[in-house]
């Protein structure tokens, strides 16, 4: 027989009792709670006193992992962490009384490794974050090959009910080319703005010159970055960078640079941007307040 805390750390931290009674006493688990090695945080569900991980707190509701969490879970790019894990438990099932925190959802529950599947996952994303979050989700299944465009785009219209038309858009909009959470937020942007033909990951090469860019508009010619912080880890990437800026300035690109607090906190500044360069206007002489 095992010892109830190395089952419980095989199990991610959390199991119920018919699970532990597998490999483990009952006597046992009696002594590992009577000596706080382990604790219960619902009727029937254990954990290690360390563990508050959102698969325990799914577990201890008798539900699976859902939306950003199950994102999460599931390896995806998550633009923000929700500050409770959401919980889906079955839609006619009765709730269990547990002690810790959660988003609670009630539903019809298939479950894939702890969490929703990841098909209804981006469409509860899709339903209940905004345009921008769930694409970044969106593309990162895509680009890992969880789900199919194809299998998306049938789930999306197969939906009856409030959210359809957002998992339909949001389907229609993915893609398994954009290469981080932040591009895709960008790419949003830029949708949302009405403006199409903005290919991601374009490579823009020659005999002398080779680059691949975050978005790219063969017609209108115009460059959009989305650009973090610890890109430019040093001074030899930050001098890379302006020369591979300056070769496409040379070569007749238009070159717009966005900050994380550009692209994420203020959700209109991309479009002002792309307006203005588009259309050869002149910025505004009193622009509103930004995000420092």
């Amino acid at each position: 027989m095992a010892d109830v805390v190395e089952v419980l750390q095989r199990s991610g931290g959390s199991a119920t009792y018919a699970q532990l009674r597998e490999y483990v006493p009952a006597r046992d688990l009696r002594i590992a709670l009577a000596e706080e090695r382990i604790k219960r945080v619902a009727k029937g569900v254990y954990a290690l006193p360390l563990d508050v991980s959102p698969l325990t707190v799914a577990r201890s509701y008798g539900g699976v992992l859902s939306h950003e969490s199950a994102a999460e879970h599931l390896g995806l790019d998550v633009v923000t962490t929700p500050l409770k894990p959401h919980v889906t438990v079955g839609r006619n099932q009765r709730r269990r009384i547990s002690r810790l925190a959660c988003t609670l959802h009630w539903g019809d529950v298939a479950e894939f490794d702890g969490a929703t599947t990841p098909v209804r996952t981006l469409l509860d994303c899709a339903r209940t974050l905004p345009f921008c979050e769930a694409l970044a989700i969106v593309d990162s299944a895509l680009r890992k090959g969880l789900v199919t465009r194809d299998e998306l785009l049938d789930a999306a219209f197969a939906v009856r009910g409030p959210g359809r038309a957002r998992g339909i858009k949001l389907a229609e909009a993915g893609d398994p080319r954009a290469a981080s959470a932040l591009e895709s937020v960008l790419r949003a942007r830029v949708l949302e703005a009405g403006c199409r033909g903005f290919v991601p990951q374009l490579v823009i090469a020659d005999d002398d010159f080779f680059a691949r860019v975050d978005l790219g508009h063969p017609e209108l010619r115009i460059v959009l970055e989305a650009d973090s912080f610890a890109y430019h880890a040093s001074r030899e990437a930050l001098r890379r960078d302006c020369r591979r800026y300056v070769n496409l300035a040379m070569r007749g690109w238009t070159l717009l640079r966005f900050s994380w607090e550009d692209v994420v906190l203020d959700d209109g500044w991309v479009a002002e941007a792309l307006a203005a360069v588009r259309d050869g206007r002149p910025r505004r002489q009193n622009p509103r307040k930004r995000a420092a």
